[in-house]
Order: structure tokens, then C-alpha cells, then sequence
């Protein structure tokens, strides 16, 4: 079909559309397949070294202290 064959209705020519755009992973750079991974940024295995890298929770140490007076 081409735009000047009179059979075809206004709209309908197909027209080449624009190559999707390539995400990557903001880690690593990897190139992003899952819808999932697309929203976030960020990729499965990326993702995952986030959820476990956090700091650690100080070691809880009791303070030996005198009652404050009047309580």
C-alpha cells in the first residue's frame, strides 16, 4: 500500500516507527528485559544486592547509670 493508492483510507499508512529506546540497568549497564526491571531501573540481580546492602544495626550495649532522683 502506498499513500497515493486511492483505496486507502487517510491514516492507515504504515509508517516506520521509531526504534524503542535501549534501558539500562543503573548499576551495572546491562540492558533491561522485564517490565518490572524497566520501572525500577534496575535489574533482578542488581536489585537484590540493594535489598541486602544496608548498614548494620549498632550492637545494643547497656550503660551501668544511677537512678535519676524524683522518679
Amino acid at each position: 500500500m502506498t499513500a497515493d493508492d486511492p483505496t486507502t483510507l487517510p491514516g492507515l499508512v504504515e509508517e516506520p516507527s521509531a526504534p524503542r529506546r535501549r534501558v539500562t540497568c543503573r548499576m551495572c549497564g546491562r540492558p533491561l528485559r522485564g517490565r518490572e526491571a524497566r520501572l525500577w531501573g534496575l535489574g533482578d540481580e542488581c536489585r537484590a544486592k540493594l535489598a541486602v546492602r544496608s548498614a548494620p544495626r549498632p550492637p545494643a550495649h547497656e550503660v551501668e547509670q544511677e537512678t535519676l532522683p524524683g522518679i
